[in-house]
């Protein structure tokens, strides 16, 4: 699954030009506003979005036209207010992710904002309004505002300001205050704030690195704060929000997440749930007491536990879920009793969940291979369902829709490697013959490809093309060693990996291996330029999307919050023995070696990779006579954000690929 290639549906228009040499103005905004040092190299011949009208062919055409499956889209990241009436999420139907509500009950969305989208949202405690984040074509450098539930009044609570990369952390108890981490003061710790309406934003405790506020407690008190140690572990902390103090919680000498299953306090505040794989493969249910400070482990999985809630008045119900290869499943039990809940059949995929404590409800926000985005409304005192919000296919069957299975292999170090395959029905299938299959590499490097709603991996199995979604070491989502297995000097284990998992398709015998293509988004990006150098051989074709070319100065130019991981996941690039071994293994090094015509792209705004690591992949492929395209877009950061590039982008990566994996043309 391609990181951030953001759907969307409103009529638009997209197409694309060839751009003529010349050197000219960077974008618009000083340099620290995309992250880089220069902006966009425009001697550098790259093709870029322009205004032609859409076309989507007819709905019941199969196959069907590549914007169906870009236009098909649904909500995301809902979440249910307080007194459990409304349920707010990001829609992305005018063509940028925007913010709605729609009552519990049922009825209209009703569309709150209405500039150039949103980046977050989070409810008032009194469920009046919603606090929500907007920046400037996705250069992640946020104001924070703030809207009625019924859109009739909004303000800004705090300036977008050059540098802050600002993550929010909730309420306080008042609605008036909020906490929040920014690197304002050096450009590289992320500080706890407070902003109220008395003054300017307050300086609460500084921090190292990235430190950042989690979870407030009830009486707005105390705040779960955590301190990332590389991308997929923390040290968990508390701090006091009127003394100004942060307090160590757990700092395991072994690396370990506390984080990623969310927080859950109890109402009377004694305490908070949450999930963590300290001392275990696994993130286990655990409990914090405040008083004695003491963590107890409340159930254990033989997968992660993620989605920690607790739902209903008084916290009745705690609710979780496990992540089994990809696929969610929901567990739910009486907080008195302990007695598991019976629920009722839901979707299959994965989902986000969301409990008040003002009702028995609970938003379960699906996206699944057959749905963009459901929000399903689930009553624990009845076991009932009804469905709030039902996304929308664009006219595609989802009979059709292929469900991913999930695979396992071994490399030839002997790890167990494992990813979800798509392998097209028989009407997609060509003459019988085996499909080529694509490479679809996620991001992080610490993410992991889910069974979630992939509009591109259902695009090309329509289009009789197999795709195949790998997790490689590293990924998360597969016990804790398995996330660490390509740290720093074992990064190219997992650009093994890809090769090792082609290998294996090979022998299973359901693809054509011989035919295979490989893409991928940021860290993706980078896989995609790293396997191709490494393992010229291996595939026919590259699809690298924002992602590093040079790791010494993708490192050193990278955002801060990207930063605060870094030394962890990467080590220290500025001292000299890194900095020689990033040299040694970066995919320029060995761009030589790449023979393959290769697909680039990159938003000018991107504050994570700088455009500067494409551009260079580009001129030295080129210099040595490989194909490079390469699709520069000016108005976005990392990832297309709007739906004009997104469709625009989507058709051209279609025809690359299909070109170059002896498909017919794309539709």
């Amino acid at each position: 699954m391609r990181l951030a290639l953001l759907l969307a549906s409103v009529s638009a228009f997209a197409a694309c030009s060839a751009q003529a040499p010349e050197r000219a103005a960077t974008a618009a905004g000083n340099a620290a506003s995309y992250g880089g040092t220069k902006g966009a190299d425009m001697s550098i011949q790259a093709i870029e979005p322009t205004d032609t009208p859409l076309t989507v062919g007819r709905a019941g055409d199969d196959p069907a036209d590549i914007a169906r499956y870009v236009l098909a889209m649904g909500a995301g990241g809902a979440e249910i207010s307080p007194d459990g009436k409304n349920i707010a999420f990001n829609w992305r139907v005018t063509g940028l992710p925007q913010l709605w509500v729609v009552p519990t009950e049922g009825g209209q969305p009703q569309q709150l904002t209405f500039g150039n989208g949103i980046t977050f949202f989070e409810w008032s405690p009194d469920s009046t309004s919603i606090a929500y984040g907007a920046d400037n074509n996705g250069n992640e450098q946020e104001s924070y505002n703030l809207v009625t539930v019924d859109g009739a009044v909004e303000q800004e609570l705090i300036a977008a300001k050059d540098g802050g990369f600002r993550v929010f952390g909730g309420f306080l108890p008042d609605g008036q205050s909020l906490l929040y981490a920014s690197p304002e003061r050096n450009g590289a710790d992320f500080d706890i704030y407070m902003a109220s309406p008395e003054g300017p934003p307050a300086l609460l405790a500084q921090g190292r690195l990235g430190t950042y506020v989690r979870s407030i407690s009830p009486d707005g008190k105390s705040a779960v704060v955590t301190e990332g140690v590389g991308e997929d572990s923390d040290k968990l902390m508390m701090l006091d929000v009127t003394g100004k103090t942060l307090k160590t919680i757990a700092a395991p000498e072994v690396r370990a997440n506390h984080a990623d299953g969310g927080f859950a306090w109890t109402p009377d505040g004694k305490g908070f749930y949450f999930a963590s794989n300290e001392g275990r493969e696994f993130a286990a249910l655990s409990y914090f007491d405040v008083a004695s400070g003491s963590v107890s482990v409340v159930r254990e999985a033989a997968h992660d536990i993620q989605n920690v809630s607790l739902c209903g008045r008084g916290g009745q119900w705690l609710a979780w879920s496990t992540n089994e290869d990809g696929f969610y499943k929901l567990h739910v039990e009486e907080r008195a009793t302990k007695k598991a809940v019976t629920l009722p059949p839901l979707p299959e995929g994965v989902f986000g969940l969301s409990c008040d404590t003002g009702s028995s409800k609970a938003a379960i926000n699906v996206s699944a291979h057959n749905t963009p985005g459901d929000i399903v409304v689930l009553d624990l005192a009845t076991g009932t369902t009804r469905t709030a919000f039902a996304g929308s296919l664009a006219g595609l069957d989802a009979k059709r829709l292929v469900r991913p299975v999930s695979v396992r292999m071994k490399a030839r170090d002997g790890v167990q490697l494992q990813g979800l395959l798509y392998l097209p029905d028989a009407g997609s299938a060509k003459g019988g013959a085996k499909p080529p299959v694509l490479f679809d590499v996620h991001g992080g490097p610490s993410g992991q490809s889910v069974a979630s709603f992939d509009a591109n991996a259902q695009y090309y199995v329509d289009r009789g093309i197999a795709v195949f979604a790998p997790n490689v070491r590293g990924s998360t989502g597969l016990g804790r060693t398995y996330a660490t297995l390509d740290d720093q000097r074992k990064r190219l284990d997992s650009v093994r990996d890809l090769v090792d998992m082609l290998a294996y398709l090979k022998q299973d015998g359901r693809v054509d291996a011989d035919r295979a293509a490989v893409a991928g988004g940021s860290y993706g990006g980078y896989m995609v330029n790293a396997v191709t150098g490494a393992y010229p051989d291996a595939f026919k074709a590259g699809v690298s999307l924002f992602g590093v070319g040079n790791w010494v100065t993708g490192l050193e130019i990278a955002s801060p919050g990207l930063k605060a991981s870094d030394l962890i996941e990467y080590g220290d690039i500025a001292d000299p023995e890194w900095k020689k071994f990033y040299t040694e293994i970066s995919p320029i090094t060995i761009a030589d070696r790449i023979r393959v015509p290769m697909l680039y792209s990159h938003g000018v705004m991107d504050p994570r990779i700088d455009i500067a690591e494409t551009e260079i992949m580009v001129t030295t492929l080129r210099k040595n006579g490989v194909e490079a395209e390469f699709i520069r877009i000016p108005d976005e950061g990392h990832g297309w954000r709007k739906l004009k590039n997104r469709l625009f982008y989507s058709r051209k990566e279609a025809e690359f690929l299909e070109k170059h994996l002896g498909m017919a043309a794309a539709k």
